[in-house]
């Protein structure tokens, strides 16, 4: 499935010496570990898959609904068979997949390799909502708020690149650096 689990499903191809491998766009978790109000099929499958069997790989089951919908969504396609994978089960999900790689009984959130750029970006922005800080005072907060340990250096290069995209404000005082999150412009359209 599409983000998540395109590495694991690379992978598990790749392993299994399939290459017949395509992917689905399901929305659910934005940026920071935001969840969206509805899960949603962004980009539908674009090949037939009807009479073939079928494995649905993802990262986590985290809420279940993720993988419920995609694998309605499949089975609405007539295939022979549909079976699901992730790498790791939150005992917490409302949908139990057919193979994992590891039962994960306390909740936590997971930061994957190829995802965490992108959490950890999310969670400065979490950070910084309506205060000022400098980079010592975001470090604290990932530990205290996230139990992460995250070197001032990369998160600096986050800040820098939030920075540029004007998602955040960088303020210059003498020696001292601060950083704030912009107040976000929103746009409606009228027709």
């Amino acid at each position: 499935m599409g983000r998540g689990g395109y590495v694991p499903g690379r992978l598990v191809s790749d392993f299994l010496l399939f290459n017949a491998l395509t992917t689905i766009k399901v929305e659910h978790y934005m940026r920071g570990a935001k969840m969206k109000a509805e899960t949603r099929i962004r980009f539908p499958l674009c090949v037939d898959i009807g009479g073939k069997k079928i494995l649905i790989i993802d990262d986590v089951t985290d809420t279940g609904n993720t993988l419920q919908l995609s694998v309605d969504y499949v089975q609405s396609l007539n295939p022979a068979e549909v079976r699901t994978a992730v790498l790791q089960h939150k005992t917490c999900s409302s949908f139990i997949p057919d193979f994992y790689g590891r039962k994960i009984i306390r909740w936590r959130w997971i930061i994957y390799p190829w995802a965490r750029y992108e959490d950890l970006a999310g969670f400065t922005e979490k950070i910084l909502e309506d205060r000022t800080l400098d980079i010592s005072q975001i470090t604290a907060e990932f530990k205290d708020r996230y139990h992460l340990d995250v070197r001032e250096k990369e998160i600096l290069e986050i800040l820098q690149d939030l920075a540029e995209r004007q998602e955040i404000e960088k303020i210059e005082k003498s020696k001292l650096v601060k950083w704030r999150a912009r107040k976000r412009m929103i746009y409606s359209i009228i027709l």
